[in-house]
């Protein structure tokens, strides 16, 4: 789309866009002009899909608040804006109407353990090669954490939830002025609630300070939406949620298959 290049220095862009569907307008179209826009974004989307180090999933929101949602990854700035101009687009110049958007980068978490600090938490009685063993397990499982942090293959799971949310900066509670560490011990405690969850929720964390009205933004992904109300539910009695996370909406969302979701969203 475009031979200039924007990648950031690690991790993706992400897009994730949320659209309403002017029914007056789609059925104002011919059956031949439907059935050409149905085709133009199936073929976008293939040709998304398609593209190096890219994802989009597409979905259904459950409840009025928006009809179709994207989730957009990809390493190149430029494309991601001409891939959401297109989507806008796609069925048709005023079928698509936009609910909400928010874009971010996927992150690496500044809490994790460093090696030097995981070294110095291993027990004296350990010997030079049970020390160096754990290290290897160490180094090898926290490769594979960052990967998946900031290059993550995003689950085809049925059950999509995002949500947008900020870190408190109120008189009484600030996140902002607690120090490295006791933001450090808070989020050890936040993550051993959605470690708990593994196998059942994956969660992508991506962080959109200075590039969207929020903070971070919370897609998780599961098999069952009880999964995702119970991770949700137990992660607010949670110390850093209780005290000092703010939660914008909440969009729920089934993956579909193209032929599927038109069927879903009455374009069929």
């Amino acid at each position: 789309m475009t031979s200039t290049t924007l990648r950031p220095k690690e991790g993706w862009h992400v897009l994730h866009l949320f659209y309403r569907i002017e029914y007056a307008s789609w059925r104002l179209l011919s059956k031949e002009e439907q059935i050409e826009a149905k085709t133009t974004i199936s073929a976008l989307v293939q040709q998304v899909r398609a593209a190096e180090e890219t994802q989009l999933l597409t979905f259904s929101v459950v409840s009025p608040k928006a009809d179709l949602g994207f989730v957009l990854l990809t390493p190149d700035l430029h494309y991601a804006n001409a891939v959401e101009k297109k989507l806008s687009l796609s069925l048709g110049d005023d079928v698509l109407s936009p609910v909400f958007s928010f874009y971010s980068l996927t992150e690496r978490s500044e809490y994790t353990n460093t090696e030097e600090e995981y070294r110095a938490s291993l027990t004296a009685e350990k010997s030079p090669e049970e020390i160096d063993g754990l290290m290897h397990e160490f180094v090898t499982r926290m490769d594979k954490y960052l990967r998946d942090r900031l290059y993550p293959n995003v689950a085809d799971w049925p059950v999509l939830c995002f949500y947008p949310m900020n870190k408190r900066r109120g008189e009484q509670e600030n996140w902002y002025r607690l120090s490295f560490e006791e933001r450090k011990q808070l989020m050890s405690g936040h993550a051993r609630v959605g470690r708990q969850y593994a196998g059942r929720v994956r969660q992508l964390i991506t962080g959109a300070t200075g590039l969207d009205d929020w903070e971070w933004g919370v897609t998780l992904l599961a098999h069952d939406i009880f999964e995702v109300k119970s991770i949700v539910y137990e992660m607010r009695f949670d110390e850093v949620s209780a005290r000092f996370a703010e939660f914008g909406e909440f969009f729920i969302g089934l993956q579909l298959p193209l032929d599927q979701l038109f069927q879903r969203l009455l374009l069929s």
